[in-house]
């Protein structure tokens, strides 16, 4: 599937709907994970990373508090995808990352958005804690010592981490691994890259733009 809409477009949507630097910082570590994954399943590469780019787009204009399954966010962002001409495929992922919304996760991609969101959220805050705020220095062992750390990044569902990791087929320790590599290759984007080593606002505006909501996808 080639989609319809450019990631240029996708990421001047995602500009234009949300202001919070950490909220398009986390919706860039999700794309991040979403490309790494794709060709693992045999997915479009495009259309899994405006899924994981999308996914959040909404959030700031609906930030849907009572968790209503057809208003606010997911479902008015994916209202707005659907009047633009985006594929049903990316649209129900997007819904489906939210356990309220009720559209089950019936495809690779849902599945692989839903086991993302939640870990790269938990992940960016295992690096913001280190000295070096380097994702380079955080690794699979000390993120599952965080993982049992309930006072940790408390936002973060480490139900929907583990849950996710089962429903996509791959154990826990090689997912955490995988997302740690992806998000390894776009750091300086996240703000990631270490002390003094990360992005500029410059470089954020034009192809990224760190620090995740913890939450990544309610």
């Amino acid at each position: 599937m080639v989609p319809s809409l450019s990631r240029a477009s996708a990421l001047a949507l995602v500009h234009d709907w949300t202001a919070s630097d950490s909220l398009r910082k986390h919706m860039l570590a999700v794309e991040a994970a979403m490309r790494a994954y794709a060709p693992r399943f045999g997915g479009d590469v495009e259309a899994w990373g405006l899924a994981g780019l999308l996914h959040d787009f909404d959030y700031e204009r609906f930030p849907n508090a009572a968790q209503a399954a057809d208003a606010e966010h997911p479902a008015e962002g994916v209202r707005y995808l659907r009047s633009i001409g985006m594929e049903e495929e990316i649209c129900d992922a997007i819904l489906g990352h939210a356990h309220y919304t009720g559209v089950p996760r019936t495809t690779d991609m849902a599945r692989a958005l839903f086991a993302c969101d939640e870990l790269c959220g938990l992940l960016t805050a295992c690096a913001l804690v280190k000295p070096s705020k380097a994702i380079a220095d955080v690794d699979v062992p000390g993120v599952r010592r965080k993982l049992k750390d309930k006072a940790f990044a408390r936002g973060v569902n480490r139900e929907d981490i583990t849950s996710g990791a089962d429903a996509l087929g791959v154990s826990l320790d090689e997912h955490i691994a995988f997302v740690l590599e992806a998000l390894r290759g776009i750091a300086p984007a996240l703000g990631l890259a270490g002390v003094g080593l990360d992005a500029g606002p410059g470089a954020a505006a034009s192809d990224a733009a760190a620090s995740t909501p913890l939450a990544g996808g309610a």
